[in-house]
């Protein structure tokens, strides 16, 4: 019997984001519930979002990821359904559950919008899946698939686009590459282990992208408060060091993302970006896999390899 077959549905479990200007501050009081983070912060956080018109492009990302991987299942004939939950919005964990009991799903398999090891990369999804069936009585049993971030449906993409962006930069100069993830305290559980899967990802990119061309891992989207210490150095500190020694362009390659969501449209395509033109630094972003079919197969291949 094959792993597929033990389970009746497949649950895509994200993290959520605003839709409207105003769901702006209410996610982000859910995404800090119990921080004491204050008010003035959260504001300060959602000018980010009120930049794309409070809307954050993870949901869009996720009704899009989740469709290809309903097509992806039918062309290899696997007879599963696909449902989606978010841990921080619409549509929520519990909420989705709930829809599953109510299908008659017994058994489901979660494919998380995040490819690597550490809490909160995939402990904390396993803490919300968990928090999310205790709301339900007689909730459907949920198992978490394996991290992915070796897997080649998840590395590949960001080879070939790593290699497109670079063709983009000018030639002529010392070029460079920035791998970024989205920084975590030092202390979190988990945060050696992501780093060296980081690591990993990053020297399987480049070896193949940019023989010979010098490579960094760096980090973003920092949110702790100042006297915590968290993963560094961060991307734009990282683009004033390698100008100063002479870079004359740099690729950006967020490999700590499956998709575009709004730390990276904001934290690269934004601030970094500017940073970049203000240091006449050439600068790219690499794009993250999203419904790249070999990124899209990943689920499917995970069911059946497990």
């Amino acid at each position: 019997m094959s792993q597929a077959s033990t389970y009746d549905a497949l649950l895509l479990v994200s993290f959520g984001g605003p839709e409207g200007p105003d769901d702006v501050i209410p996610f982000l009081e859910n995404v800090t519930r119990g921080r004491n983070v204050p008010r003035e912060r959260l504001e300060k956080v959602g000018e980010h979002y009120h930049l794309f018109g409070g809307v954050s492009p993870i949901n869009r990302q996720c009704r899009e990821l989740k469709a290809a991987i309903e097509a992806d299942f039918a062309r290899h004939g696997l007879d599963l359904p696909v449902y989606w939950g978010n841990r921080n919005w619409d549509p929520y964990l519990a909420d989705t559950v709930r829809r599953m009991k109510a299908d008659g799903v017994r058994r489901a398999a979660a494919f998380v919008t995040s490819a690597y090891s550490g809490y909160s990369c995939s402990d904390q999804y396993v803490e919300d899946i968990r928090r999310a069936r205790a709301e339900v009585p007689d909730a459907p049993e949920i198992d978490k698939l394996p991290v992915y971030c070796l897997r080649p449906g998840f590395v590949d993409p960001f080879v070939d686009a790593a290699r497109k962006a670079l063709d983009a930069l000018p030639e002529t100069g010392d070029r460079r590459l920035a791998f970024t993830a989205h920084s975590v305290p030092l202390f979190q559980p988990g945060r050696p282990d992501y780093v060296a899967e980081l690591e990993r990802v990053a020297e399987l990119v480049a070896e193949r992208a940019a023989p010979g061309v010098p490579w960094s891992l760096v980090y973003q989207s920092r949110s702790g408060p100042p006297s915590q210490p968290w993963l560094e150095p961060d991307i734009v500190d990282h683009l004033e060091k390698v100008r100063a020694e002479g870079a004359a362009a740099v690729a950006v390659v967020p490999i700590g993302f499956v998709s575009d969501h709004m730390e990276v449209k904001y934290d690269l395509d934004v601030e970094a970006a500017r940073r970049a033109r203000e240091l006449g630094l050439a600068y790219a972003r690499v794009g993250t896999p999203h419904t790249d079919p070999r990124f899209v197969a990943l689920p499917r291949e995970l069911l059946l390899d497990r």
